[in-house]
């Protein structure tokens, strides 16, 4: 019986999670910002925890789900932001590829390895054009260094880009971010 109780936990999560795919970013924060705080508030309560610590703990939860929630948003990119994308992501590894070898050029070998400690991330974030629909300060698609293509057909809409040369997450892939590529 736990089984199936698991199992159609998980079923109703992955239904709920997919119903959000094209919703805004003000929408994903509400509801995830909602769902973090009924997943905090409730056992708090019923283990029987004061309060005045139920409350803020929740109210916490339910902030840092709803900020995380708001950052990225993702829609199905047109022709021209993939174009985009691309363009200025191969234009980015083209330089960073000369800037390596230039200083690879001006060490000694001992050097060398660590000109190389710096070579390319295997995924970029290459800032693309924004459409009429987008909601975010900017356009982000994820590039593929070793297949040179842009990574499946999204565009993630951010409420604020991270530094070049940062680390961010979008989906399943972490990716550096590289602005638009200059």
């Amino acid at each position: 019986m736990n089984r199936i109780n698991i199992a159609a936990a998980a079923t109703s999560v992955a239904l709920f999670a997919s119903a959000c795919e094209n919703m805004t970013p003000g929408q994903n924060a509400a509801v995830f910002g909602g769902v973090a705080g009924l997943a905090t508030g409730i056992p708090l309560a019923v283990a029987g925890v004061d309060p005045a610590i139920t409350i803020p703990v929740t109210a916490g939860a339910t902030a840092l789900a709803a900020a995380g929630a708001y950052v990225i948003a993702k829609q199905q990119a047109t022709v021209r932001q993939r174009q985009v994308a691309e363009q200025r992501a191969r234009l980015y590894m083209a330089r960073r590829d000369k800037q390596l070898a230039e200083e690879k050029l001006k060490t000694s070998s001992s050097s060398a390895k660590t000109a190389k400690a710096k070579s390319k991330p295997r995924f970029i974030a290459v800032q693309t054009e924004k459409t009429p629909q987008s909601q975010g300060k900017a356009a982000v698609m994820v590039f593929d260094t070793q297949t040179n293509e842009v990574v499946g057909n999204n565009v993630y809409d951010v409420k604020s880009t991270p530094p070049v040369g940062q680390t961010a997450k979008f989906d399943t892939y972490s990716a550096e971010y590289v602005g638009t590529g200059n």
